[in-house]
């Protein structure tokens, strides 16, 4: 058995580079250096040289047929064609793109943290055609090849519009830090606007799934299952095995785990734009609901009062508690009392104790009703004391106030029977 040292010694070459090979210029010689070239073509893979060094470019072509999940990747110049006539601000919109312009973006490195000690060693995308999808993956031979991978990621890229999962804190800021280390030896990195689709994942599905990492979301929301797949945390140590080896059939699996992984991008896109735009059929209550209060946040407040009244529709109480404030800020004050009145009734815990100092508000201020506004303010209050065991300081916040506007509309009502 070999030892620790003559491991680290036969791994050297991989690591430092002092020394970088001379150009080559023999197309036969530069084949020829390659090893399993038989087997990396005939897994649609072919080398890319510069200076001679090498990387390898895999191209796997989908007609627009394709179905993934519950979507073709027709489906998808659907959503890009709803995006451009919807009037809606929104951060996942591609308003104004073509179908062409979006890049779908995923990577695989040795391991999961930063810095400049973590190298990428897939790059994968892929890009829309007429004719269909177009994914493409770059693949570093060993360590220390770095500048052809980047050089031929970078030499013709025209996308407009990155399209990622959690891209935003790992996927391209890692493509930063290795490119600062060789910027001197390939194009500079091309200026992206970025749809990050972890995030909407979150805020629509993070209270239905287990986590939202994407291999939930496929099988829960999309309508994937994976078959076969080579776990993402394992990816590193099959890298490292090839490296070492060069044989590419294990690394084959994290191709295809990488290329799933774009695939879905895809359809996950598709699939979160006809949730926006309310296209989807098979959409629930609280996804028109989640979806409206994600207008709010942006300040679409029209678009945030059509999704909640869909959700209220379908008696959703939280999208009746968000419609009211709605109203409210509309000065559409008999609305919000009523929709306010249900859920004081109806809803147990914060949300029911909201609405009771929201009654209390508008019957105080508005219609100068200090009974009953009492009476919402005492209602709030004993919602508290029964909950008063999972008050958090925000909670503990608003019973203090409650008090005090207690307090204060027992005063009015003493000064009126004076």
């Amino acid at each position: 058995m070999p030892s620790l040292k003559d491991k680290l010694n036969r791994m050297k070459s991989h690591i430092v580079r002092d020394n970088p090979a001379p150009p080559v210029t023999d197309g036969k010689q530069q084949v020829e250096k390659i090893p399993y070239l038989d087997m990396w073509e005939k897994g649609l893979a072919s080398p890319y040289f510069l200076d001679g060094d090498y990387c390898l470019i895999r191209t796997v072509r989908y007609p627009l047929e394709t179905q993934h999940g519950k979507y073709k990747f027709q489906d998808y110049l659907k959503a890009v064609k709803l995006w451009n006539r919807s009037p809606v601000r929104h951060p996942l919109s591609a308003k104004g793109y073509s179908p062409y312009d979006l890049f779908f973006f995923d990577t695989e490195t040795t391991g999961l943290g930063g810095g400049a000690g973590n190298t990428i060693f897939l790059l994968g995308y892929a890009s829309f055609t007429e004719e269909g999808v177009v994914l493409k993956q770059h693949v570093l031979p060993e360590p220390g090849l770095e500048v052809p991978l980047y050089y031929s990621f970078l030499e013709n890229i025209d996308y407009t519009t990155l399209v990622t999962y959690n891209g935003k804190a790992f996927d391209w800021p890692q493509v930063k830090t290795r490119h600062t280390l060789i910027r001197d030896h390939v194009p500079r990195l091309p200026e992206f606007g970025h749809f990050d689709l972890y995030h909407a994942a979150k805020r629509l599905w993070k209270d239905e799934l287990e986590s939202v990492k994407l291999v939930n979301v496929e099988r829960e929301i999309l309508g994937f299952e994976r078959a076969g797949d080579i776990p993402g945390h394992l990816a590193p140590m099959i890298y490292f095995d090839f490296v070492e080896r060069k044989n590419p059939e294990g690394l084959f699996g994290v191709l295809k785990h990488n290329e799933l992984d774009i695939l879905s991008l895809i359809a996950l896109y598709t699939h979160l734009t006809f949730q926006i735009l309310q296209a989807d059929p098979g959409q629930t209550a609280k996804e028109k609901r989640l979806v409206g209060k994600w207008f709010e946040s942006i300040g679409e407040d029209d678009a945030a009062i059509r999704n909640f009244e869909q959700a209220a529709a379908g008696d959703d109480l939280a999208a009746k508690h968000r419609l009211a404030f709605q109203f409210k800020k509309r000065k559409e004050y008999k609305k919000a009392e009523r929709l306010w009145a249900e859920v004081a009734e109806k809803a147990p815990g914060a949300m029911g104790a909201e609405a009771c100092i929201e009654l209390a508000k508008l019957f105080e201020h508005t219609e100068k009703n200090y009974q009953l506004a009492a009476g919402y303010a005492e209602k709030a209050l004993g919602i508290f004391e029964r909950f008063s065991a999972f008050g958090s300081a925000k909670w503990k916040k608003h019973r203090l106030e409650t008090e005090k506007r207690l307090v204060r509309l027992h005063r009015k009502l003493r000064s009126r029977e004076k």
